[in-house]
């Protein structure tokens, strides 16, 4: 039976959930002649072990299962009755020796419980709307990023089928240089300070700047020695804030040649019969594509900023605890797989708690604004979202399959679908103001979700 539920804080209650013991001692010899059926010992055939034995060997484990079952379900049934909305998982304890009854045993339940509250009049709350157009120069800067994507090099000075060049043959920017080099701390040498045929593009930023401006102007064959002082956050310890000489000696010279923007061009990028008018057509279409996608994100955020301001409630700890340790793990994980070493990088749940907290409190939000105002997705709604998905692939006939042939997929629609129904149904109720977004930076910023 269930006693009066005790409220201990705002979202914190305590319940004592008790039973005769003789309902255990019940189902543990009913549990346990179901065990002796099938148990085995030395000397016996299966099933013919003495009841003693199988009690000797299994009754410890029978009961704590036993026990276990009737608390949950004890707990479950008292809930149900006082109609408590449990968040997370309760913690369960034995009640002490002197509050039990005899012939029974209690225990006390202490958990939380969602918070009741309403989202209310949003007329007042202000929600920013991004909007960004894909103009020619977008396509043209696009397109220059392809080129640069497709480029291929020749050495300096030597006729080929795209010239030579040009007269100038010393190292400048956009130039692929090929290096020896040797660097040295008062006079010694120092671990990865030298190397030979080593190779890289001028003005890429893969090098110190030091050692790129020292390459500059130089011509092959010829040498240069400076100074290079490395930041005091250069990833080699041993020589972080230290100035070291370096060498250098151009071994070889290479200009960069981009391919020309026409029919053969087009072709790499898909186009099959080479048409430019028809390569920037869908040049324009794949970037409105990506538009679309970071605008709605960036309005998305911006309808869940204000949310998180418009409703106030407490949050279950025990919820925001738990999506911490997901959180952590989950970080874990991401950095695993890129190959870094986490076996003894600490990951409290702690530092996850702000995000934690959060992620709860719109969860709990967007729940509440489905549930009272019927913003479900519907299944034309998900199948839309999936053949939109699927536009930008090669085959989206086979993507849609993907999608529709595992439950745990459409699932993560259905959940991008629901989001957007939220976003849509707060534009509808806010103020909204909208932003004009240049588009480089829109493509700069990293708040897509």
């Amino acid at each position: 039976m269930a006693i009066a539920v005790e409220t201990l804080d705002k979202l914190e209650r305590r319940l004592t959930i008790s039973f005769p013991i003789a309902e255990v001692q019940s189902e543990v010899e009913k549990r346990l002649k179901v065990r002796a059926r099938t148990a085995k010992a030395p000397g016996f055939r299966p099933g013919k072990v003495p009841m003693k034995m199988v009690a000797a060997q299994y009754g410890y484990q029978l009961e704590t299962e036993v026990l276990n079952d009737k608390v949950g379900q004890a707990f479950s049934a008292a809930a149900n009755e006082n109609k408590l909305r449990v968040a997370g998982y309760p913690r369960i304890e034995p009640k002490s020796g002197e509050a039990a009854v005899e012939g029974t045993l209690a225990f006390e339940a202490t958990f939380e419980v969602y918070p009741e509250f309403t989202v209310g009049d949003l007329s007042a709350a202000e929600v920013e709307q991004v909007k960004t157009e894909v103009s020619d120069a977008e396509i043209d800067k696009t397109i220059d990023i392809l080129r640069k994507q497709r480029v291929h090099y020749h050495v300096k000075g030597e006729q080929g089928e795209h010239g030579d060049g040009g007269s100038d043959l010393t190292a400048k920017t956009g130039d692929r240089a090929t290096v020896d080099f040797v660097g040295t701390l008062d006079g010694v040498e120092f671990a990865g300070g030298k190397a030979e045929a080593f190779v890289f593009v001028l003005g890429e930023g893969r090098m110190l700047p030091e050692f790129e401006t020292a390459t500059i102007g130089l011509a092959v064959g010829s040498s240069k020695t400076f100074p290079l002082s490395f930041p005091e956050d250069y990833h080699g310890k041993d020589v972080a804030g230290k100035t070291a000489e370096f060498t250098i000696t151009l071994k070889q010279l290479e200009w960069a040649h981009l391919p020309e923007v026409d029919a053969e061009f087009a072709k790499t990028l898909g186009v099959e019969d080479g048409d430019l008018v028809k390569m920037r057509t869908d040049i324009k279409e794949n970037l409105e594509r990506e538009v679309k996608g970071r605008v709605k994100a960036k309005t998305k955020d911006s309808v869940m900023d204000t949310l998180v301001k418009a409703v106030e409630f407490d949050v279950p700890k025990s919820l925001v605890e738990q999506d911490g340790q997901r959180l952590a793990e989950m970080t874990r994980q991401d950095m695993a797989q890129r190959g870094m070493n986490v076996k003894d990088v600490p990951f409290p749940p702690e530092l996850f708690t702000a995000q934690a907290e959060r992620r709860v409190r719109l969860g709990l939000i967007l729940a509440e604004l489905v549930k009272s105002n019927n913003l479900q997705a519907t299944p034309e709604q998900i199948k839309a979202q999936v053949e939109d998905f699927a536009q930008s692939y090669e085959d989206p006939q086979q993507v849609v399959k993907y999608y529709f042939s595992d439950r745990s997929r459409l699932a993560e629609v259905e959940a991008l679908v629901l989001e957007e129904n939220v976003v849509t149904y707060v534009l509808g109720k806010s103020k909204v103001t909208e932003k004009v977004l240049p588009f480089d930076e829109l493509m700069g910023s990293n708040n897509q979700a």
